[in-house]
């Protein structure tokens, strides 16, 4: 065999894994497989999908609450707008029940009309906003929309009994804005009664 050969024959065993320098074989070290790989991006794409829809419940509730908050700041701005306006305006219904009343005779018929029909049309207005007049006379006295400023001695009512309004009171949406100024009955009846039950309790 010839030199040329020779060198061709011993130099063919290291053509697929040639010598290290110290004269070993360097062994093959296989990566994670391509199927491994994309699993592994599918589970962090899910996670980070599920992460962010979480973020975004979140954040729709958060602007819900928001804007709910909102809105009911705006609807008590606005009530309190109204009744801040309503309750400026009860001097002037008291002006027109004062005219409405001093003139009673025939002669100042066409007068207490034209007086009665403004008036009204004001407590349309206001009414529509919220404002509700207090309901008196006939009624039993309560001290949560009435305020007694005379008891006047009768055995034809019940006692506690609203006998006149003196000044009109009114609630806006269920807010006493002024009470009803009123006479009230006292039954001496009642209170004998009430003096024998005791006395006989005793």
């Amino acid at each position: 065999m010839s030199r040329k050969e020779n060198s061709q024959t011993n130099s063919e065993p290291y053509a697929e894994n040639p010598p290290s320098e110290s004269g070993d074989a360097q062994p093959v070290v296989e990566g994670p497989s391509v199927e491994k790989i994309v699993s592994d991006d599918l589970e962090k794409l899910a996670a980070e999908k599920a992460d962010l829809k979480n973020t975004l419940i979140r954040l729709q509730a958060d602007f819900d609450n928001y804007r709910k908050r909102t809105e009911r700041e705006r609807q008590s701005e606005r009530h309190r707008g109204a009744e801040l306006l309503a309750e400026s305006l009860l001097p002037v219904l008291d002006g027109f029940d004062r005219a409405i009343s001093a003139h009673r005779d025939a002669a100042h018929d066409e007068f207490r009309k034209g007086f009665e029909l403004i008036r009204r049309q004001l407590l349309d207005v206001l009414s529509k906003q919220g404002l509700k007049k207090i309901e008196t006379e006939g009624k039993t006295f309560d001290p949560n929309f009435h305020h007694a400023i005379e008891r006047v001695e009768t055995s034809k009512q019940p006692d506690d009994t609203v006998l006149e309004e003196l000044q009109a009171g009114y609630v806006f949406h269920g807010k006493v804005l002024r009470p009803a100024m009123v006479r009230v009955s006292a039954n001496p009846e009642h209170h004998d009664s009430a003096s024998n039950s005791t006395s006989r309790g005793d």
